[in-house]
């Protein structure tokens, strides 16, 4: 069960969310309530959710500062709700990688499909969380890795799979030329990779490629766009989405806060 937290400061439409939505089908539990965004911070401290859902409007502090003042030490999904519809508020949702903004009144599909999101969202989200430095005493940050490698006990075609992506991750490449390498079906590779990975190999390969496409948005101030095309990615903005959904942020706001150097304005629409 994910855990969520329900940040809103009118208790009408606190407590109607907490008790007329069905948050065990939805595979979530509520563990905490706040009115305000000071509050906000202090039950995600204390109570550590993985899910938060956040008014914008709120006394003390409002929704977005939480938010700014939480995603660093916090490890969990955001939604943010409101009933403006902004592009102001949007855009700083966007900026802090909120997983979706939704404006009330709320419908419950709305909801339910936007907590779908957010749970496929929340483990990765942890291992962007934080930044480690370097145990060689280099000075470098260093990131938790978007994937993990199999062990030495991974078959031969698993281990030729994981090779040519790590060779040829920033050409245009698919299953279907380890097909011909390795003259077995595409069903029966994709089968093998994903019960030796747990990734299918699409999957695989696009997170391989946002991997060092963060390795060089921390080291360098290269436009976004030369470095989406450095790992492999052709199309710009699904470039864009692909490292929203498993940095939870946009590349830019990635660079800005994790790169050498002073950013620049190289993401127009991040």
């Amino acid at each position: 069960m994910f855990k969520v937290l329900l940040v809103e400061d009118e208790e009408m439409i606190r407590k109607g969310l907490r008790f007329t939505f069905d948050w065990v089908g939805a595979g979530c539990v509520v563990v905490g309530e706040a009115e305000n965004g000071e509050e906000g911070l202090r039950q995600i401290a204390a109570l550590r959710p993985d899910i938060v859902i956040v008014d914008v409007n709120m006394p003390l502090m409002d929704g977005i500062a939480m938010i700014e003042q939480s995603v660093e030490g916090a490890s969990c999904s955001y939604i943010i709700l409101s009933g403006y519809d902004e592009f102001r508020l949007a855009k700083a949702a966007i900026r802090l990688g909120v997983t979706e903004y939704l404006l009330k009144p709320l419908e419950q599909e709305q909801l339910l499909a936007a907590l779908e999101r957010a749970k496929s969202q929340v483990e990765l989200k942890r291992q962007y969380a934080a930044m480690i430095t370097s145990g060689a005493g280099s000075g470098e940050a260093q990131q938790a890795s978007v994937v993990k490698l199999p062990g030495k006990s991974s078959s031969r075609y698993v281990s030729k799979m994981i090779q040519y992506v790590q060779e040829h991750y920033a050409e245009k490449i698919s299953i279907k030329d380890l097909v011909e390498k390795l003259e077995v079906s595409a069903t029966y590779l994709n089968q093998k990779f994903k019960s030796e990975t747990t990734y299918t190999f699409n999957d695989f390969l696009n997170r391989y490629r946002i991997q060092k496409a963060m390795e060089m948005l921390q080291r360098s101030n290269e436009k976004v766009y030369a470095i989406a095309a450095d790992v492999g990615f052709k199309d710009y903005k699904y470039f864009i989405a692909i490292f929203k959904k498993y940095a939870g942020c946009t590349p830019s706001y990635y660079q800005e806060t994790y790169g050498h150097g002073a950013k620049e304005d190289n993401d127009v629409n991040g």
